[in-house]
């Protein structure tokens, strides 16, 4: 009760309706949590789904995302490059040297980061059977340990679109969220970013290809 109490002022607090999940015409909508999986988000889209072939469709990082990534990294090379090349110019190392090329090297990590972790593999294969988060195998991820990253595709009863309002230092968005929901109740985040009309898109078309519906609570 208390929990349910807690949504509700959540979801008043920013401006939202509550949700009242008994229009989706099903029992196991009435026991899911309808809050974000998954806090926090981002104000653009940071992936598309693509289909591969009849039997697999893929979310992959959008070019936007791509880009968003790739300046941190660029910038954080570029400055590296040229601390490196005016440090010639000095007989020892001092704070205005090293701290440049620190700055950049950190720049230029979480660039790298960000790419390599912002681009992993989203996939949904009919043939094998999963859906999983990963560069590796579903067979290798679905030790009990991941459940977070892989799932049967006969477990998922549905789709599941919310939204969160997040406020980041002096700004703030909504970020929408699709999980999937599987047939005990658990969800697992799909993907999170700030624009609604393409998730609502590729949540049909993720709703066609698995033959499941999408409950939508935005």
């Amino acid at each position: 009760m208390l929990k349910e109490i807690l949504r509700k002022l959540s979801l008043l607090s920013a401006g939202r309706p509550p949700i009242d999940p008994a229009k989706f015409g099903d029992p196991l909508a009435l026991t899911v949590d309808w809050t974000p999986a998954t806090r926090g988000g981002s104000n653009f889209r940071t992936h598309k789904l693509v289909e591969v072939d009849f039997s697999r469709v893929e979310f992959k990082a959008s070019m936007s995302a791509r880009i968003f990534y790739s300046i941190f990294m660029i910038v954080g090379i570029g400055v590296v490059a040229v601390f490196s090349v005016s440090r010639e110019r000095f007989d020892t190392f001092s704070v205005e040297t090293i701290m440049p090329l620190l700055f950049g090297a950190l720049f230029a990590v979480i660039g790298g980061l960000l790419l390599r972790f912002g681009t992993i593999p989203i996939i949904f294969d009919k043939q094998v059977g999963y859906f999983w988060k990963g560069r590796k195998s579903p067979q290798e991820l679905y030790d009990g340990r991941s459940q977070k990253k892989v799932a049967p595709l006969a477990d998922i009863h549905a789709l599941q679109l919310v939204s969160e309002y997040v406020r980041s230092g002096r700004s703030s968005f909504y970020s929408y969220e699709l999980n999937l929901v599987l047939n005990d109740g658990r969800r697992l985040t799909v993907i999170d970013h700030g624009n609604l009309v393409r998730l609502r898109e590729d949540a049909k078309k993720l709703s066609e290809f698995l033959g499941k519906p999408v409950w939508d609570a935005i």
